[in-house]
């Protein structure tokens, strides 16, 4: 017989996982570790949030949120979505970690998606999962002009990423 958890401690044992994992750690990942449906998981993440938990949904898994060393910054950037790939790679050759994606929607306001890329791979993964999942980034819905947050080594590597985004006509301005 197997030794099923009560929900109260699985969410526990859920915080104690996500706060030992070195990378994102997908619900489906969590659902086969604790027996239990995806969609459990999903609820106790919900739960888990709504009591103050600082869990945050990536592409690739949830991940506890830590203090990030560095300095943070936005950039305001203008592309095709044929260019999502180079934008996002020009950012993590420089250092810097990618946290989100922000568009401005007429209608619902402000609109992020949580990325936290800080490689190739990662980027090369968040690539691959919008192509297979024929999913349009969010800058679609806004022309392309879109807002990163980043988490930066030093300003040195935030005005090299602002330098190279000029240079390959990423970077928007007016």
């Amino acid at each position: 017989m197997k030794n099923v958890l009560t929900a109260e401690k699985r969410r526990a044992a859920l915080i104690d996982c996500l706060t030992a994992a070195d990378s994102p750690v997908s619900a489906s990942a969590l659902a086969a570790q604790f027996s239990v449906s995806r969609q459990v998981i999903v609820g106790d993440i919900a739960l888990l949030r709504a009591s103050g938990a600082n869990i945050s949904a990536t592409p690739r898994g949830y991940v506890i949120d830590r203090a990030q060393q560095g300095c943070r910054r936005t950039v305001a950037c203008v592309h095709s979505c044929e260019d999502t790939a180079k934008e996002l790679n020009i950012m993590v050759d420089n250092g810097c970690t990618v946290v989100d994606v922000i568009v401005e929607h007429p209608i619902y306001g402000q609109i992020s998606g949580r990325l936290d890329l800080a490689s190739r791979y990662d980027v090369a993964q968040f690539v691959e999962k919008l192509s297979s999942e024929e999913a349009p980034p969010l800058s679609s819905l806004t022309g392309g002009v879109h807002l990163h947050t980043l988490i930066c080594p030093d300003e040195a590597a935030y005005r090299r990423v602002c330098k190279e985004l000029s240079k390959e006509k990423l970077l928007f301005s007016e």
